[in-house]
Parts: structure tokens; C-alpha cells; sequence
């Protein structure tokens, strides 16, 4: 669905009425109600807005900050992510019910209306205390000059529940069926089209797919190799080990922030998705004759990923050389692999000044859309675009060139990927294979024990297939 745009409607019934801004107060102000969970959430809206901040780094710092827990953290956490994740459909209802196009209305109003229509719509919130508690805050922000627009928005959006906008709004199924799909799952179309070319099917895996990208994932956690193993760190934590990587632990999407805990603070843990932690074990599996001593992250901030590979090459007496170019971004990787036998080192994995032919194993965790962590990152559907993927896909194909000439004859390339666009998995290393002669793996017997892993010869991993992001792994020998 587009973001501020209107469809035109279909069918015969005519549409609320639509609201306009007062011209003068309506009404004497009145003392707001302070309300620190809506308050919370809406200042997550305006730094994911104003700020391009990422809602799962605010949220948890300002609910610390904050001391807002409990129930009324729990409140937050599912207005700021749910708003953030729905807003493409929330504002296509907003612009149903407003009589200006959304551009024109002031950006912090209608953060406010969105976390307004978003309790409406998907919370079991009753609508007179989610239009009263969404007013107070338009009161407290605004002053009381909008609070009768922003009430008679909301009343207007309140007369249908979601079921009931979707079908006045989304296109027809029969018509456009991917169209249809992206609406009922508040996906921008063009995502929902590559996840359908990646999936070979406009059917009900796809829609599977898409729902999965609304779900409240849970956390993930990887132990330190030879310091902690999965089940005692399940046991520190009260999680569960993770179905498929030997050093995964899930904990429940309501556990707290995951980085106060003991095991993260002193280094026996980190915070990582399962399926990164198995892209990256991808590339340790591979036979290798030879040396194995020597690997490389060409890629390595923010340091998941090196954290867990330093902490294995280490375990045979091995080192790690980790490259990252923005020098904020070394200084993360630093931090979370101190102690381990990595070199951190600040240059562009483009042409890094690393010696040629040197490495055993390299691992390419390239810059992409992030499509495959929608979950995980819920205002970023909106915030990519079709024109993204150009750009990346250039540097993609430059990293991984790179990676092929650094890497040793008989050594081995791990391509990685958080995405499932074709341009960036299937495209990328097709041209990269085509233009240096490496040999593309079969890399599913690097995954060993994780089902539905298709035809290969790359793996894709899916949320509603696997429980992990949507990562994307390709190995490449030379």
C-alpha cells in the first residue's frame, strides 16, 4: 500500500466524513494526562521519523531510562513496534479520513494519529480510550488549537474495524493478488513482489511469509563458544536452546532487554539471530585442505558474527582479521571481541589493504536491504525503497570480488545476506561467479538438520519456514 496516497473506492457505499482542522480552539484547554506507555511509543514514532532512528535501539534505552515497566512496558513495546510496522496501512485510513493530503499535515500530529489508529485498529484498546488518551497527547504536544481534527480523525477511523477499511482499500484479490496480500499484511507492494519471486509463488506460502513479518519475534541469544555452552546458558536465562545452531537460545519477546542480562554484560553471550549465527557456521563447515588458520569478517560491524567466528578460530589457535569501514562501527566490534584472537581493522572491505591470496576462509556479510529482518526492524518496510537496491547490489558485487581475491586457492567464501531479493542473493553471486571463475557450493550440507532448504545450491532461510530472518548464504570456492 502506498504510504500517503488514496485509492479510489470501490463500490457504492460513500466513505465517513471526512475531518478538517478547526479554525479556531475547540473548547478551553484543559490539564493533559500524562500517559508514560502512549507517551513512550508516540517518542519512538518521532525519532523513527525525524531522527531515521531505529525503533528496537530507542525503545528499550528510553523504557530504561524511563523506569517504565511492567504492563505499561509491555503496552509501549506493542503501540511503538506495532505502529512503526503497520504505518503504511495506518495512513492509507488516516488519508481516507482527512480531507488534505497527509503531506500537509504537521509531522508530529500525525505520529500521533497513526499511535491513535494504530489501538483503533489492532489493539482490543475500547475506542473511547484510545481516542481520549491520543487527544491528551495532541493536547500536551500541539496545544488544543488540532485536538478537535485530531478527534474527529480518529471517531471517523473508529467506524470501521480493519477487516472493514481492507476491504474498501486494499485492491482486489482476484485483480492483484500480491497487491491484495501486501495490504492484509501492511507490506509496501514491491516487497511483497520480491518476496514472491523468492518464493516462486503468490499463494498461501507467501502469504505465510508476509504474516510472519507481523509477528513479534522472539530473542535470540549465542553462547561463546568454550566459554558457555546453549544449555547452561538456557538455564542462566530461563530460555530454551535453539532448534538448530548448537549455540542458539531463544528467550520469549517479552523477556526485558536482552542486553541487561548477566551472561550478555560479562561476554558469555550475545544477542544474534539464529539464522546469522548458522550463515556464519556455514562457512566453518566446509573441508579445507590445507591451512586453516588465518580467516577474515570483510564486513564485520556491528561484531555479531565476528564475536562468534573469533571466539571458534580461536578455539584451534587461529586468528581473525575483521574489517570494518566506518570507525564508530570498528570501535562496536571491537568492544564486543575483545578478549578474542581478532585484529580489528578500519578500511573499506573494498580494497581493505589485506595481503592477496592469504586468507583460509572469508566471510562476506554484506550491506542489503535488511528485508529479511522486517520482524526484527519494524519501521524498515517503509522506509527502503525499489531504488535501494541498485546501489547495493553494486557494492555486493564488489565486496564479494574482493573476498575472492583475498581468499587462498582451495579456500572458501561465505556470501551472506539479510534479504531475499533475488537481485541481492541469486544475482550477486551468479555475476561474481561468472566473472572470477570460483565455484559455487552446494552449501546445504553446511546446514545440517535445518529442513525445507529447496534445490539449493544456495540456502534461504525464512521466518515462517525456519523461525530465524530471512538470511540468505552462498559458498564460494576458489
Amino acid at each position: 500500500m502506498t504510504q500517503q496516497g488514496k485509492r479510489p473506492q470501490r463500490g457504492a457505499a460513500s466513505g465517513p466524513r471526512r475531518a478538517h482542522p478547526p479554525k479556531r480552539p475547540s473548547g478551553p484547554a484543559r490539564p493533559p494526562s500524562e500517559d508514560q506507555a502512549r507517551r513512550a511509543a508516540l517518542d519512538v514514532l518521532r525519532a523513527v521519523r525525524a531522527d531515521d532512528a531505529y525503533a528496537n535501539l530507542v525503545l528499550p534505552k528510553l523504557l530504561r531510562d524511563r523506569r517504565i515497566t511492567g504492563r505499561d512496558a509491555g503496552l509501549a513495546t506493542e503501540l511503538a513496534y506495532g505502529a512503526c510496522r503497520a504505518r503504511g496501512l495506518l495512513d492509507e485510513v488516516i488519508a481516507a479520513c482527512c480531507d488534505r493530503p497527509l503531506a500537509k499535515v504537521e509531522p508530529q500530529l500525525l505520529d500521533a494519529l497513526r499511535l491513535g489508529a494504530y489501538q483503533l485498529l489492532r489493539t482490543r484498546i475500547p475506542a473511547h480510550a484510545a481516542v481520549a488518551a491520543t487527544v491528551d497527547l495532541v493536547r500536551n504536544d500541539l496545544g488544543s488549537r488540532v485536538t478537535g481534527f485530531a478527534n474527529a480523525v480518529l471517531r471517523q477511523v473508529a467506524e470501521r474495524d480493519e477487516a472493514a477499511w481492507l476491504d474498501k482499500l486494499a485492491p482486489a484479490a482476484d485483480e492483484d493478488p500480491v497487491g491484495n496480500l501486501a495490504a492484509h499484511t501492511a507490506h509496501p507492494r514491491w516487497i511483497a513482489r520480491a518476496f514472491a519471486d523468492a518464493l516462486g509463488t503468490t499463494g498461501d506460502e507467501l502469504a505465510a511469509a508476509l504474516r510472519a513479518d507481523d509477528s513479534r519475534p522472539l530473542v535470540h541469544l549465542v553462547a561463546r563458544p568454550g566459554e558457555v555452552s546453549a544449555e547452561e546458558l538456557a538455564a542462566m536465562t530461563g530460555g530454551d536452546p535453539g532448534p538448530y545452531s548448537p549455540y542458539a537460545v531463544h528467550l520469549d519477546a517479552g523477556s526485558g532487554d536482552p542486553g541487561a542480562l548477566d551472561p550478555v554484560r560479562e561476554k558469555l553471550a550475545g544477542v544474534q539471530d539464529e539464522g546469522s549465527q548458522l550463515c556464519a557456521l556455514a562457512l566453518t563447515r566446509v573441508p579445507l585442505e590445507g591451512g586453516d588458520e588465518a580467516w577474515l569478517d570483510l564486513c564485520a560491524g556491528p561484531g555479531g558474527k565476528a564475536a562468534l567466528l573469533g571466539a571458534l578460530v580461536g578455539i584451534s589457535g587461529g586468528t581473525l582479521d575483521a574489517v570494518e569501514q566506518t570507525p564508530h562501527r570498528a570501535a562496536l566490534v571491537e568492544r564486543i571481541t575483545s578478549g578474542l584472537p581478532v585484529k580489528v581493522r578500519v578500511a573499506d572491505g573494498r580494497d581493505p589493504g589485506l595481503p592477496a591470496d592469504h586468507y583460509d576462509r572469508v566471510l562476506v556479510d554484506a550491506p542489503c536491504t535488511g528485508l529479511g529482518a522486517l520482524r526484527r526492524r519494524p519501521e524498515s518496510r517503509w522506509r527502503r525503497q525499489p531504488s535501494d537496491v541498485g546501489d547495493l547490489t553494486k557494492l555486493q558485487r564488489e565486496l564479494l570480488t574482493s573476498a575472492l581475491g583475498l581468499v587462498r586457492p582451495g579456500g572458501v567464501v561465505a556470501y551472506v545476506v539479510c534479504s531475499p531479493h533475488l537481485s541481492e542473493t541469486e544475482g550477486v553471486v551468479a555475476a561474481v561467479a561468472r566473472k572470477t571463475g570460483a565455484t559455487v557450493l552446494d552449501a546445504r550440507p553446511s546446514f545440517p538438520d535445518v529442513p525445507h532448504l529447496g534445490e539449493g545450491p544456495y540456502v534461504q532461510l525464512w521466518p515462517h519456514r525456519h523461525g530465524t530472518d530471512a538470511m540468505f548464504c552462498a559458498l564460494l570456492q576458489r
